[in-house]
């Protein structure tokens, strides 16, 4: 999924720079296309790619964390105690 989000982000800046430069080769189907659709759009790619990249890395770092897991370790055990000692009062 990452590939796909680095080919969307490609896609994306490709996208607003030709419809920066040529509104009409990205809007072909209009009479006379402007500007704002093509940012609209290239900003709705923008924040996919950048959606599907941190799912992405969240996924990975998770597969990794398993991976490094130790298999006869447990999650309970695996958290540090602190030893606190009692403090007495004396009246």
């Amino acid at each position: 999924m990452m590939v796909w989000s680095i080919n969307l982000l490609v896609l994306a800046i490709g996208f607003l720079i030709v419809g920066m430069i040529k509104p009409r080769w990205i809007l072909f189907w209009m009479d006379k296309p402007g500007r704002l659709p093509i940012i609209m759009l290239s900003t709705v790619l923008f924040m996919a790619a950048a959606t599907m990249f941190g799912q992405a890395n969240i996924e990975k770092h998770k597969e990794l964390a398993k991976i490094n897991e130790q298999p006869g370790q447990s999650k309970v055990n695996a958290v540090p105690t602190v030893a606190v000692k009692p403090v007495i009062e004396t009246k």
